[in-house]
Formats: C-alpha cells, sequence, structure tokens
C-alpha cells in the first residue's frame, strides 16, 4: 500500500432530478469532509446526427441550458453555505459520454451519479447512463440510490464501514487498495468479503471431493488474510468474512448484517470475456442494493495508484 494518495477531485454528474438528490448529498458532503474540488455538472441530452441549428432544436436547447445555468446556481451557493467552492459545467450530447469526457478533462479521482435503487423502473439512470459511464469512467465511480419518497433530511451521510467483495483477481485487488484510500481519508473500518462459489461435483461425493473444497476454502482465507495485513499496516481496522454462496446475493446480506454505509468492488474478474465475474455481480448489487456502490474499474485506477 505505499503507493495510497486521496480522493482530491470531484465529478457530480446530475440531471436535478429527485433520483440525483441524494447523489448530491454526497458529493457536498464527501467534498466538505475530504476537503476535495468539487464539479458538479449536467448534460443536455441531444442524440448525435440532430441539427442544432433547427429553430425547434434551437429553441429546446436554449430553454434546457437557462434551466440548467439556473440550477447550477442553486446547487452552487447550497454547496458555498457548506464551505464548499464548486465550480461547474454544462455539456450537450450523450449524457455517459459527456461525462466520461468531463472525468477525463478534470482530471476527476471519483465521478458521482444518482440511480433509483429499488423503487420504480429498472433502467433510467442506471440502465441508460450510470452502467455505461461505470464501465467507461476513468475513474472509480460512486453510485448512489435513492427512492422516491426518502426523507434525505433524517437520513445522514455516513462512510463508517466499508464493504469489499473481492474475488482475488488482479482488478479485485486493486479495488482493495482503491478502498484503502477511501477508508484512510474516510476514516472507515474495512469488512473485507470473500464468496466461495458453490461447486458442481459429480455424483459421488467422496472424501477426494471433500479435500478439494477444504483446500480451497483455505486457499482463500489465506489470501483474505494477506489482503488484511497489507490494509492493517496501513492503519484501517479491517475485518475478514469467507462465506459459501451465490456472490451477489452474500454481498447484500453481509451488507446487511454489517451495517454497510457502503460497497467498493472491483467491475472485472475472472470469469469469462463479456460478462466477467464483478461485472454481472456489480451489475446485480446496483440493481438490488439500498447503500451506495463504488465501483473501480480495471486497469483506469492503475496510473493513479503509482502516481502516474
Amino acid at each position: 500500500m505505499n503507493n495510497m494518495t486521496s480522493v482530491k477531485r470531484l465529478l457530480l454528474a446530475t440531471d436535478f432530478s429527485d433520483w440525483a438528490r441524494r447523489a448530491e448529498d454526497y458529493a457536498r458532503a464527501l467534498a466538505a469532509s475530504w476537503r476535495a474540488a468539487l464539479t458538479v455538472m449536467t448534460v443536455l441530452e441531444f442524440p448525435p446526427g440532430m441539427n442544432p441549428e433547427y429553430a425547434v432544436n434551437k429553441q429546446y436547447l436554449t430553454d434546457r441550458m437557462s434551466d440548467a445555468s439556473a440550477r447550477l446556481a442553486e446547487f452552487k451557493q447550497r454547496a458555498y453555505v457548506h464551505g464548499i467552492a464548486a465550480t461547474t459545467r454544462i455539456a450537450t450530447g450523450m449524457p455517459s459520454e459527456e461525462i466520461i469526457a468531463a472525468a477525463l478533462a478534470e482530471e476527476a479521482d471519483m465521478v458521482i451519479v444518482g440511480t433509483r435503487g429499488k423503487s420504480g423502473l429498472a433502467h433510467v439512470l442506471l440502465g441508460s447512463t450510470a452502467e455505461r459511464v461505470i464501465r467507461m469512467a476513468p475513474c472509480p465511480v460512486l453510485a448512489v440510490p435513492t427512492a422516491i419518497g426518502e426523507s434525505l433530511a433524517e437520513k445522514g451521510i455516513c462512510l463508517d464501514r466499508i464493504l469489499v467483495p473481492t474475488d482475488f483477481s488482479e482488478c479485485s485487488e486493486e479495488a482493495v487498495t482503491f478502498a484503502g484510500v477511501v477508508a484512510a481519508q474516510a476514516k472507515a473500518s474495512i469488512e473485507l468479503l470473500h464468496v466461495v462459489e458453490p461447486g458442481y461435483y459429480s455424483i459421488d461425493f467422496t472424501l477426494e471431493h471433500s479435500d478439494e473444497r477444504e483446500q480451497q476454502r483455505q486457499r482463500s482465507a489465506d489470501h483474505l488474510e494477506a489482503l488484511s495485513e497489507k490494509l492493517s499496516k496501513a492503519g484501517i481496522a479491517v475485518n475478514m468474512n469467507l462465506r459459501g454462496g451465490a456472490p451477489a446475493d452474500m454481498i447484500l446480506d453481509v451488507a446487511k448484517t454489517t451495517s454497510s454505509d457502503l460497497i467498493l468492488m472491483g467491475t472485472h474478474g475472472r470469469r469469462g470475456v463479456s460478462h466477467m465475474w464483478a461485472g454481472s455481480v456489480t451489475e446485480s448489487v446496483l440493481r438490488r442494493g439500498t447503500i451506495p456502490v463504488l465501483a473501480v474499474r480495471n486497469p483506469a485506477f492503475s496510473k493513479r495508484l503509482s502516481g502516474a
């Protein structure tokens, strides 16, 4: 953990809908707590190929620009009240593409977006924008779920306990390293989790198969111990958790039983090419979970960690 840095630049992408309000709360709270620079952006969605000079389109963009400018000014004022000097950006185009471009331009250490969480249709921000941002962003992405009707005033921002699932792949271990960055900055503890999936064995459950499963479990325990030691040497409180079952189910169960405030996980892993381990698992956790998910895409954060 010798190359650990800190999160210094946050980029909040919002459409100012009710779904995005919780993400806005997180962006302000983290910027204030971490003394990080905050840029808030919104995108005027405008499909490629459409003529912006066509009268109807021009009026649409003019109206949207006026509304977006007013909302950004309001956000900037709210941030200022909390001691945050936020900067603003307005882009025109496809939201996910513009958010990724802004993250590159701003050299953001983290992008923050809102998702619908468990209520409403599954594909609003999550399917159409947040998932694409998670897959392509040049830095980790914090996806914050909000259900309509949630009392934001009563539910504060807290990052005391971070759940970090790992499958021991390279990108998953990179996510563990970034978890150390976040935990150190937030003064949080880490719950390190590995899920041993059920094996598919022949009809004769022999002692040999039993021994093989036990050996696999021991290897997993040893690997967890090694990761835990690295985090502990960085002064981070760590608890290890070895479970058996379906990864997404276990992650959500452990998040609930440990009262985790955040799930931090890599978005690629060992299984397959198009849908690797944490690709499908992260998607499932995002759709079913009720707490923020911080997704670290491999190899997005490698150069940041090495100071390149």
